[in-house]
């Protein structure tokens, strides 16, 4: 008495096809939607705008290249970062009140 052995393939199939499909939407469909939102907020980014960058750098934006932002991080320092390297735009009010708080 033993089960039909494709009823096992077929079984082990929907599993696997089951699986595939909840990794996806748990974990690949969120990462693009993410990557698409940031690389939508580099093309909106423009000189003037205040940014912080993945490493924590705060600065205002002078120059946008195709590559690559200069950003004025204090009187008379420009640096050169990568546009993917920029994180957000910096609120000041957001920053001084997690100081205070």
């Amino acid at each position: 008495m033993q089960g039909d052995p494709m009823g096992g393939l077929i079984s082990a199939i929907v599993w696997m096809v089951l699986f595939v499909g909840i990794f996806y939407f748990l974990i690949l469909r969120p990462q693009q939607q993410q990557r698409k939102k940031h690389e939508e907020f580099l093309k909106n980014l423009k000189k003037g705008d205040k940014v912080i960058t993945t490493g924590g750098i705060i600065g205002e934006i002078k120059n946008i290249e195709e590559k690559t932002v200069s950003l004025k991080v204090c009187e008379g320092c420009i640096i050169k970062v990568l546009k993917p390297s920029i994180a957000s735009y910096y609120q000041e009010e957001v920053a001084s009140q997690e100081e205070k708080g």
